[in-house]
């Protein structure tokens, strides 16, 4: 079952949940570490559990797991053996699982709502260096490194039972690619795929986003293509830009507006709008039709969108 498809059938848009690990360090967990949010899987999963929790319960029809700083090579860094890395991937998944069945236990939380799935965050090549090349997508690896590299990690989280993949903030198409390619190897999940975007028509890299979804959105494992992790200021036009190359759903999650200081692991600037929520209806009118929050926005963000975005068709 495509749970994208289950949910647009019955609502005019799907809500993604927000920012997990800068959510986190608003709650008072320190994450200035290379693994990211990742070092809460190994030291305070609860507390990723609850977040996924205060997402539902704010109106999410989707998590998006706690993976995608999460790596066979990042834990084996930090001491874990293989076994124990694969271990911990599969554990974000369960996490996110726990608490939506827990969320959906609740006959009253079913009221007006789809039952919400899990997407397991692939995240970059460029998440795992900690370096903020997600954001200029230059590794200089073949796709078949590429490849590789995320081979292990997809397959884990596939196993682990997640009902989607999301394959996030890809800088560049020939990873992108990849990743896409990955999926035609498994053929037992389906995926979307998201690019990080540096302005209103480029991916990170500097290739044309809609030259981009055209690499990827053929594939039948691929159900929805967009933009995340990009400011909120150029998702209407990219969001025009994506549809160009595609008809299938067009998702955006941006962060706050902000800018990532990779070499101080923190943020720069204010948020582009006072209100995340009500300005996500400008990307709906755009043509967006899976809307939700990356870094820095907040259960409340999420909270705004589900109270316009979830009419019953």
């Amino acid at each position: 079952m495509n749970p994208i498809a289950s949910i647009l059938d019955r609502f005019p848009a799907l809500v993604i949940d927000g920012a997990l690990a800068t959510e986190l360090e608003r709650r008072g967990y320190n994450l200035k570490d290379e693994l990211w949010s990742a070092k809460i899987l190994l030291e305070q999963p609860e507390a990723i559990k609850l977040l996924h929790y205060d997402y539902f319960k704010a109106g999410a029809d989707c998590a998006i797991t706690a993976s995608y700083q999460a790596t066979i090579e990042g834990f084996m860094k930090r001491g874990s053996n293989k076994s124990e890395a694969i271990d911990l991937i599969k554990k974000s998944v369960q996490l996110a699982v726990e608490a939506r069945d827990e969320f959906w236990s609740d006959e009253s939380n079913r009221v007006g709502r789809a039952k919400p799935f899990v997407a397991a965050s692939v995240g970059p090549y460029g998440a795992f260096l900690a370096d903020g090349s997600e954001y200029r997508g230059d590794y200089g690896l073949t796709e078949k490194e590429l490849m590789d590299f995320h081979r292990p990690r997809m397959k884990a989280l596939t196993e682990a039972g997640a009902d989607i993949l999301a394959c996030e903030t890809i800088p560049t198409p020939i990873e992108a690619r990849a990743l896409v390619k990955l999926l035609g190897e498994f053929q037992s999940v389906h995926a979307w795929i998201s690019f990080s975007c540096r302005d209103e028509a480029h991916v990170c890299e500097g290739e044309k986003l809609e030259e981009c979804i055209r690499h990827v959105e053929a594939s039948p494992f691929v159900d929805a293509v967009g933009i995340n992790c990009t400011s909120p200021k150029y998702i209407p036009s990219l969001i025009r830009e994506a549809k160009k190359a595609t008809n299938k759903p067009v998702l955006v999650y941006p962060n706050s507006g902000e800018t990532y200081d990779a070499s101080r692991n923190d943020w720069d600037g204010h948020p582009v709008y006072t209100s995340f929520g009500e300005e996500a209806k400008v990307w709906y009118e755009a043509g967006a039709r899976l809307i939700g929050g990356c870094c820095r926005t907040t259960p409340e963000d999420i909270r705004v969108i589900a109270s316009w975005a979830r009419r019953p068709r």
